[in-house]
């Protein structure tokens, strides 16, 4: 699935978003540095991190809501793996910005989310990583993202709704990690 995706997302973001790009691939390294907790699910992690926001390309974007937009494209045209567009659908909380958009119930009627680690894990790679790929945490990312888009903007409300799930996100990942780590080889 990697051969496949990578090229993908370039396609679909390189030329028109070049720092969205970026972030999907920092995202995408993410996912690799937490591989040895997701056991045979870490390449579907990698696809889905590495596509988690092709739904901003100006030819995907149909409603704006980009989860929704890259995981239809990916289902209706990529013919993508069920796993990786239910992750892209639900990535980083986007239940959440679904509700604020009045897309909730078309969103979890069409994908049904993923298992909770592998939702947290996409969640944790997406909100650790800047817009330009780079490793960050995430309270600078949600101070970022809600400096880009503005406080009062739905973006700024949904993602200041949604730190909360985001720091559960991030804790349950590294807590998982840390065992794994202890755990003797």
């Amino acid at each position: 699935m990697l051969k496949w995706a990578y090229p993908l997302a370039e396609s679909l973001l390189a030329e028109p978003l070049p720092r969205r790009w970026n972030h999907c691939l920092g995202v995408a390294e993410r996912a690799r540095t937490i591989s040895l907790i997701l056991g045979q699910d870490a390449e579907l992690l990698e696809v889905a991190a590495v596509l988690h926001d092709i739904g901003y390309a100006p030819d995907l974007a149909k409603t704006g809501f980009h989860p929704l937009d890259g995981a239809r494209y990916l289902r209706d045209v990529a013919q993508a793996d069920e796993r990786v567009t239910n992750l892209v659908a639900h990535h980083s909380c986007a239940w959440m910005e679904a509700d604020a958009r009045g897309l909730r119930e078309e969103l979890e009627h069409e994908f049904p989310r993923e298992s909770a680690p592998l939702n947290d894990a996409l969640c944790y790679c997406d909100m650790n990583t800047t817009p330009d790929g780079t490793p960050t945490n995430p309270i600078d990312r949600i101070n970022e993202i809600t400096g880009r888009y503005g406080p009062d903007s739905l973006i700024g409300t949904f993602i200041r709704r949604a730190e909360p799930e985001i720091l559960a996100c991030t804790s349950r990942v590294l807590e998982r990690v840390a065992d794994a780590k202890r755990q003797p080889m």
